[in-house]
């Protein structure tokens, strides 16, 4: 089962990675269908700005080790969710890398997920869907999202350098491709669920494919 799951995912390299680049001005579109002068949105970007205020506070070694950790974590959640047993995670002591090792070949999504999935983010969605079954969803909870935003994009952001070994893996040419489509896709999908939970997440996914079409139609009468 866990080399078929390798080969499926290999097989959709290339169409995601052409499907995010093309989904591209659907993504940039779609910020305008945001209602950002609600409330929910307002605690959002002040849970955004205080991430990067206490971001200037924060001990240069503490961040450097955290977004370590939460790189290898990552790789580890991938490798998990397609069947691969992890069989180490290691952080070096100096703070230079970490390293996760897992059985069987692997697959591209496992290497080059820690450049667009939040991790923590993702999980505290799933809290919040947990809290909000049982008590009303507040303010302070919006908050707290915002925050792992502007830790995901400060993460993928200092994480996208020339020295970095995982991104000639799959190819500069899939990374330019994939990654800046992929970190819209997921920015966009986390404020939709701000707004609505997971059906935002889920409207959100259909106005991008009703965006690409309309954008597709636009462009085919341009030419013809």
């Amino acid at each position: 089962m866990q080399v078929l799951i390798d080969r499926f995912i290999t097989l959709l390299k290339w169409p995601a990675a052409v499907y995010m680049f093309i989904s591209l001005p659907a993504l940039v579109q779609s910020v305008y269908y945001f209602n950002f002068a609600s409330l929910k949105y307002m605690a959002l970007f002040g849970g955004f700005f205080l991430y990067f205020i206490m971001r200037q506070m924060a001990d240069s070694s503490v961040k450097t080790s955290m977004q370590i950790i939460a790189h290898e974590l990552t790789h580890a959640f991938f490798a998990l969710l397609t069947l691969h047993k992890v069989k180490h995670i290691r952080v070096e002591a100096d703070d230079s890398g970490g390293s996760m090792g897992f059985e069987g070949e692997g697959n591209w999504l496992i290497i080059i997920a820690p450049y667009f999935f939040p991790l923590f983010g993702f999980f505290f969605m799933l809290f919040i869907s947990f809290y909000t079954s049982f008590a009303p969803m507040n303010l302070i909870l919006n908050g707290i999202l915002g925050y792992f935003v502007g830790y995901h994009m400060d993460t993928v952001a200092s994480q996208i350098h020339e020295k970095q070994t995982d991104l000639p893996k799959v190819s500069y040419r899939f990374c330019w491709l994939f990654l800046p489509g992929a970190n819209l896709w997921i920015v966009g999908s986390i404020l939709a669920f701000n707004s609505r939970g997971w059906d935002g997440v889920f409207m959100y996914s259909r106005l991008i494919n009703m965006l690409n079409v309309k954008n597709f139609d636009y462009v085919l009468n341009l030419v013809f």
